[in-house]
């Protein structure tokens, strides 16, 4: 019986499996693509009682692009250890699904995919794990990983491990030391930015407790989608209304805008008792136009394509230092500007607080940040210069290294299950 491990990211996810050689390899999720977007999309037929067809990582963003009719779910790892996790949801033509079926479809998908390279059934996974899926309540992180792992159990794992997703990239990054060291693994994707204090070297890289090594973990629930959402309130929902004002000088109610920037709240907009409300809002809105662009969002479901705007708009910031986002899908010669200074002003606190998380994992360790040896950033989150520049200011003697953004996590993970399974046939 072989195994695989997973790396079940907010954003992105990649999976590894043990090679001819005694290693571990990434599997090609699509196409040659080593990751894939965490994302699922229900395509549904309006005239027909048909069940749902599932579109999964570029392909389902591809199918909510084109216009299909249907839902798309991203950031499913969001509803984690919330509420939302056992309820379902409507995703059109009369069809529901529960959120925890989602995130085990999602797992179904990636497990095919494992089986097909290794032309066996895979029952047994190491699945990666955040440090905290919610901040300071142990009992609804715990909660989290009961329902992550009743998904992964419900899709034919029999056999389940769970290793912190930052243990595993310093397992990837041990790879390559020459030397006993301590290094301070930033993992910062969609949804958290964890961080652990691992001593690792040569002399330890074989050892399969490595309880002892890790000094300190630490996290936040601050990352990506959060910096998304910061943008998208900045930059394009003011011209919905967001911190609009009313006849009467009053800022409009704002609750709506922040559902629309969160991915997993974009669709309890679209009920029909919220829409009815929104529409009867029109008196609220001393600009009218501002109130015609939020109806059109929330008739024509365009939500989730505003959330994709800000992430893009964010990306061509971080790269060029200015974007101009169309916003022509709400109204003809539509547009937005942003530039780097007003990025950085609208995630201050956010990279503030990830940064501060840093600090406080050291300092739990007992250890001077003169000690750390090495930075080991990984996550698609530390593509943003400004936050690893930050994180590094407060260690001034480690060396920056950075691994495979989207995959060093599953590379290490794949190395923890070859550890806990390769010699158990």
């Amino acid at each position: 019986m072989t195994y695989c491990a997973i790396d079940f990211g907010t954003s992105n996810s990649a999976v590894a499996v043990p090679d001819s050689d005694g290693g571990t390899r990434l599997v090609a999720l699509e196409g040659s693509q080593p990751t894939m977007p965490t994302a699922v999309f229900y395509a549904v037929d309006l005239d027909s009682a048909h069940p749902p067809e599932l579109h999964y990582g570029r392909a389902a963003l591809a199918a909510y692009v084109d216009g299909f009719d249907g839902r798309l779910m991203r950031s499913m790892k969001s509803v984690l250890g919330s509420p939302l996790v056992t309820q379902d949801t409507d995703i059109g033509a009369g069809h529901r699904v529960k959120y925890q079926d989602v995130i085990a479809a999602f797992l179904r998908r990636l497990k095919a995919q494992a089986e097909t390279q290794l032309g066996a059934p895979v029952r047994r996974a190491v699945l990666g794990r955040p440090v905290f899926f919610v901040d300071e309540d142990a009992g609804r992180d715990a909660a989290a990983q009961a329902a992550l792992e009743a998904a992964a159990r419900s899709v034919g794992f029999e056999e389940l491990q769970f290793q912190y997703e930052p243990i595993a990239a310093a397992l990837d990054h041990e790879r390559n030391v020459q030397r006993e060291e301590l290094v301070l693994v930033a993992d910062i994707g969609g949804g958290t930015s964890d961080f652990s204090l691992v001593r690792v070297g040569p002399g330890r890289s074989e050892r399969l407790q490595r309880q002892d090594d890790i000094l300190a973990s630490h996290g936040v629930h601050v990352a990506g989608t959060d910096f998304d959402r910061r943008i998208e309130l900045l930059a394009v929902l003011p011209c919905c209304g967001f911190r609009g004002q009313g006849p009467s000088g009053r800022e409009v109610p704002s609750k709506v805008y922040f559902d629309l920037a969160t991915w997993h709240l974009i669709n309890t907009v679209y009920t029909p008792p919220r829409v009815a409300e929104l529409r009867g809002m029109r008196d609220f809105y001393a600009d009218p136009l501002q109130h015609r662009r939020l109806m059109k969002v929330v008739q024509d479901h365009l939500g989730h394509a505003l959330g994709s705007l800000a992430e893009g708009a964010k990306i061509e910031v971080a790269h060029s230092g200015h974007a101009c986002i169309d916003l022509s899908l709400l109204e003809p010669g539509l547009a937005s500007e942003l530039d780097e200074t007003q990025a950085l002003q609208a995630l201050d606190a956010d990279l503030q607080r990830i940064a501060d998380a840093a600090v406080e994992t050291v300092r739990r360790a007992g250890v001077a940040p003169a000690e750390v040896g090495a930075l080991y950033f990984t996550g698609g989150s530390t593509g943003l210069k400004p936050l690893t520049d930050r994180i590094a200011a407060a260690f001034p003697a480690a060396r920056s290294v950075r691994g495979e953004r989207f995959a060093s996590v599953a590379q290490g993970l794949g190395l923890h299950a070859a550890r806990c399974f390769g010699a158990v046939q």
